[in-house]
């Protein structure tokens, strides 16, 4: 019996987004039940909002969301692809269910549980590797248009911003979410289906 071969996945992240953590959650479980290959790439809500009118607590938070798209695009470029997952939650573990907004704290601790160098922080406050963040990003952004956010997924070359979504679902409620997203997501001419959000961000 030819075992059946992985779905290609591509998830592009902010990881200071908490709809985006909660997106990963839930693409994490499925990736578990519907054998799920996912690439994970940065994009950055700070590069995405630079020529954007918008609040002034919301443009106060982007460089602080900046850093950490740095440091993500300068870990993957110096060790790879393999590093960025690992680094994307232990940001997140502290950014999302941590509540931290202290990100000198997020990042020294984050690169302490992946094993990186104190020192490799200074990667956030450049921008050495902002060439190689804003190709990932726009790569993402480009395949879904302007006028969304994070995240992005493509599955086998069909990309959709989102979805939106809390609590992350588990067990077979998460793979029939899944399927269901993917089934809209492949008919060509499908662009939108959306409500109000009535509950914020679930860490649970």
């Amino acid at each position: 019996m030819t075992a059946t071969a992985p779905t290609a996945v591509d998830f592009w992240f902010d990881p200071s987004c908490p709809w985006a953590w909660m997106t990963s959650r839930w693409v994490d479980e499925v990736a578990r039940l519907r054998n799920l290959e996912v690439t994970w790439h940065v994009m950055s809500l700070a590069v995405l909002n630079e020529n954007q009118d918008v609040s002034e607590d919301y443009r106060a938070f982007l460089p602080r969301a900046l850093r950490y798209t740095r440091l993500v695009a300068a870990a993957q470029q110096e060790f790879g692809q393999a590093i960025v997952k690992p680094l994307y939650d232990a940001l997140g573990m502290q950014i999302h269910p941590g509540g931290s907004t202290d990100p000198d704290t997020v990042i020294s601790q984050a690169l302490a549980e992946v094993g990186l160098p104190p020192e490799f922080a200074d990667h956030s406050e450049t921008d050495a590797y902002d060439a190689p963040m804003r190709a990932s990003h726009f790569d993402g952004i480009g395949r879904v248009g302007q006028d969304v956010g994070t995240p992005v997924i493509a599955v086998n070359g069909i990309a959709f911003f989102g979805p939106v979504i809390s609590p992350a679902p588990i067990g077979e409620e998460a793979a029939r979410l899944w399927d269901g997203v993917v089934a809209v997501a492949a008919y060509p001419g499908f662009f939108e289906i959306k409500r109000s959000r009535t509950v914020g961000p679930i860490f649970n």
